[in-house]
């Protein structure tokens, strides 16, 4: 089975075409660093996703600078370039794809964090056939609730108040 998963940033906004047939494919290259210190470098991974994952709104997120989490099948190839010396290209046929960072000046628009493209499952996922849409975080308050006349429980105590007892055995 040839499935890799790598995260990066992206190095350019993300291309789409369509083949005369018309399905769409959207090319993106991601840069992987690897190492640390004197060691440190950076992969450069061409990804193309195809048809109806590459259609819709995803052109819009995927701009110089995100960060994403791809999986797919990886090719390398070789070959010579135009002076004649020989060079190795990194290319992935993307299955899905996981937006798990922002640009903080990006202009898409905003919450493109945590998004998913293809398989996989996500809190805030994105459908993979490219249509739907994405529904906000719903914010989360840690204020206890208010009591009201209908509350059976308005008349008991607030156990916040109560003393915890440290001395547990366990």
């Amino acid at each position: 089975m040839n499935v890799y998963t790598f995260t990066g940033r992206l190095a350019r906004d993300c291309e789409t075409r369509f083949t005369q047939g018309g399905m769409a494919i959207c090319s993106f290259t991601v840069a992987v660093d690897y190492g640390f210190g004197d060691r440190k470098g950076t992969n450069w991974i061409r990804c193309s996703l195809f048809g109806k994952r590459a259609e819709g709104r995803l052109p819009q997120y995927l701009l110089k600078g995100t960060q994403v989490a791809v999986s797919g099948e990886l090719r390398v190839q070789e070959y010579t370039d135009k002076d004649g010396n020989a060079r190795t290209s990194v290319d992935c046929n993307a299955d899905s794809l996981d937006l798990i960072g922002s640009r903080q000046d990006a202009s898409a628009p905003a919450s493109n964090q945590g998004g998913n493209y293809g398989g996989g499952a996500s809190s805030n996922s994105f459908p993979s056939h490219g249509g739907g849409g994405n529904s906000a975080p719903v914010p989360r308050s840690n204020a206890a609730p208010a009591k009201t006349a209908n509350d059976p429980f308005a008349s008991s105590p607030d156990f916040g108040s109560v003393p915890v007892d440290d001395d547990i055995p366990f």
